[in-house]
């Protein structure tokens, strides 16, 4: 898939995350984006948007990444979810990981670490 086709979803309850994660998605292409501020919205939009790649922080209100993790990944199993965090404890990171995350980035973001998830998964356009 080309990335100015993608749909990607992120979820974050802090504005500046969202924006400095999607300012570097916009580096490497253009596609449609869509923003969660808790682990509930998250599934939510998941379940409405379909998006082919999901960012997603653990710590986050009403649900935290882990629950929002589980329920997306029970309602489609191939949901494709990056864990974007601070919380690098091995017990998050494992419980994250088991629920179904497939990748992990570590905050402060590094740019290098989302293209590098980016061109895993898709063309440039």
């Amino acid at each position: 898939m080309i990335l100015e086709n993608a749909k990607i979803l992120i979820g974050d309850d802090s504005i500046l995350a969202r924006k400095q994660l999607k300012d570097v998605i916009l580096s490497q292409g253009s596609p449609t984006f869509f923003e969660a501020s808790n682990g509930q919205e998250a599934i939510d939009v998941y379940k409405k948007e379909s998006p082919d790649l999901v960012f997603l922080d653990i710590v986050m209100p009403v649900k935290d990444g882990n629950a929002a993790i589980r329920e997306i990944r029970e309602y489609d199993p191939t949901a494709d979810i990056v864990i974007v965090s601070s919380v690098g404890t091995q017990s998050q990171l494992k419980a994250a990981i088991e629920a179904g995350a497939k990748d992990f980035i570590q905050k402060p973001m590094n740019a290098d670490q989302v293209k590098r998830v980016l061109h895993t998964r898709f063309e440039r356009g």
